[in-house]
Formats: structure tokens, C-alpha cells, sequence
């Protein structure tokens, strides 16, 4: 059951992210596909923001993995450099946890993901528009999205 959402803009792009953030739950997995520009990270600044985190969210693409105290732990990840390695990093053990999880670039990581997520792939439309494609997989993420009702309410 997957459900697309059209985003007109950046702004709408951060508060889809905080609107989704106020959702989660501890012990959740998204993986977030997409171009690189498509708004991953923004999405994730979104997630963060709904989560109470007041740090600046920024992407991990050198570090791999930064985390974030909020209402919960946000572990967000960039396993866009990761690509070819196969080295045990040690990140079951967070997949494991209670935190909330953003995978950006999973097919990196997708050896070692759980197997139920809120997988979703953003698509560029033009520089603006975006469509946020949800595919819960697993009966926690079909409840989420079940629960999604988001309607843009600044159209751009």
C-alpha cells in the first residue's frame, strides 16, 4: 500500500520531514532513496524538528553516521560512501536500539538493514517539485502510513 505525496518546495519538503517526525516512534527505520539534490537531507532536517531536536542537522556524508538527542535519538546515516565496503561498522547494534533511524543511500547498507522499514524514495520532478513515494514494508510502517494524512498546505 504505497501512498506518493507532491511536495512543491523546499519549505514544504521540511515540514512534510516535521510532520512525520512528530509520528515516529522509537525502534523505526526510514530509508531515504534518491538523486543526490533531490532533499534527503532537508527531509531529514524536517524529521528532526518534529523529533524536538534543536541541533543543526547536516548530512554525514563523511562521517557516515551522526546522531541527535531529541524527544527521541535520531541516527541518521549517509552510506553514500560506504559503496564496495564490506567492513562490520558496528551499526546493528543502532538498528537494534531505540533510535530513529534515516538511511540515506541504504543500497549500501542493505546487507545489514532490518527488513522492515518505511522505505522512501524521493523523485525530482523540477527543481522544486518533488514526490515523496512511501512503501512501509512490515505491519508497523502499514499503520504509519495508514496514519499519514498530510495535505500540502502552502501550494507554490
Amino acid at each position: 500500500m504505497e501512498k506518493v505525496i507532491t511536495i512543491n518546495n523546499r519549505d514544504e519538503t521540511l515540514a512534510f520531514g516535521e510532520y512525520l517526525g512528530k509520528l515516529l516512534k522509537p525502534h523505526m527505520l526510514l530509508t531515504l532513496n534518491g538523486d543526490l539534490g533531490a532533499g534527503k537531507t532537508t527531509f531529514t532536517k524536517g524529521i528532526g524538528k518534529g523529533l524536538g531536536i534543536k541541533r543543526i542537522i547536516n548530512s554525514p556524508t563523511f562521517t557516515i553516521l551522526k546522531q541527535y538527542q531529541g524527544n527521541y535519538q535520531l541516527s541518521h546515516f549517509d552510506a553514500y560512501r560506504l559503496e564496495g565496503q564490506s567492513e562490520d561498522l558496528g551499526f546493528e547494534e543502532i538498528f537494534d536500539s531505540d533510535d530513529i533511524c534515516v538511511v540515506e543511500w541504504p543500497e549500501f547498507l542493505e546487507d545489514i538493514l532490518p527488513q522492515e522499514r518505511l522505505a522512501m524514495t524521493i523523485k525530482r520532478i523540477d527543481d522544486d517539485h518533488r514526490e515523496f513515494i512511501l512503501k512501509p514494508i512490515g505491519k508497523k510502517y502499514e499503520e504509519l502510513v495508514k496514519e499519514i494524512e498530510y495535505e500540502n498546505n502552502c501550494h507554490g
